[in-house]
């Protein structure tokens, strides 16, 4: 049986943990691929550990790992856990907030199950599920770095900053990664695109975004590291 590994960086995010959690849990995925959940926990400051230690005592049944860091590093470094601890075929991450669907893995799925694709992103920008509206100079930003990337990857992705991205086990775990921070996606994006015949395709996914005081963390800081990171992993670090 195949196995979708789903990686849940997870920073202060009492609120939603389970609520995530559940709904990963009322999915199921196509072509009888199970699951395999694993959270990390990037040091959060509130009861995130203890509302996921309820949801794991009361679903004994599902595939749940957990890993904690000692301190807080980033939502890559906690990525970079995840991904090395997956066994399943396929890896995606999913973030612990409520910003992306979990019944669209499928939509992901779908072109690797086929053999078209060895990576997929869920672009926010394309197709027509529901976006909420939020920030305007967000969605500029979003499009200019994705530009960017592109510029020097020779992709036409229309987000590269998307968190719904999903790769072949070996191939993101050949890959290796440095950003422990926000700078994990043009740093992933640079260096899948260098891979000899990687086949990389995208589909449009719904997003339902978060305001700040609703928990939202990146900020315009993490778009210039965003850009700093283009340039080291398409010029500088190949």
């Amino acid at each position: 049986m195949r196995t979708l590994s789903i990686i849940i960086p997870a920073y202060n995010e009492e609120r939603t943990i389970q609520n995530i959690l559940n709904r990963i849990k009322e999915v199921k995925l196509i072509a009888n691929v199970a699951k395999e959940i694993i959270v990390v926990n990037d040091f959060s400051s509130d009861d995130t550990e203890g509302e996921l230690n309820k949801f794991i005592a009361a679903n004994p049944d599902m595939q749940i790992s957990y890993f904690k860091h000692e301190k807080n590093k980033g939502k890559g470094a906690a990525l970079h856990t995840g991904i090395a601890q997956a066994t399943g075929d396929y890896v995606v991450v999913q973030d612990a907030d409520l910003e992306y669907d979990p019944e669209e893995f499928n939509i992901l799925l779908q072109p690797i199950i086929d053999d078209f694709a060895d990576v997929v992103y869920g672009s926010r920008f394309i197709g027509g599920k529901p976006h909420r509206i939020l920030f305007f100079w967000h969605s500029i930003g979003n499009k200019w770095l994705t530009a960017l990337s592109n510029a020097f990857s020779n992709l036409n992705l229309t987000d590269m900053e998307t968190c719904y991205k999903m790769w072949k086990r070996e191939l993101i775990q050949s890959v290796k990664l440095k950003e422990k921070r926000f700078g994990f996606e043009p740093e992933v994006t640079a260096k899948i695109s260098r891979i000899p015949k990687v086949r990389i395709y995208e589909v449009g996914i719904s997003y339902y975004g978060r305001t700040y005081e609703e928990g939202k963390k990146i900020n315009w800081k993490d778009g210039f590291r965003a850009i700093y990171c283009i340039l080291k992993y398409n010029i500088w670090s190949k």
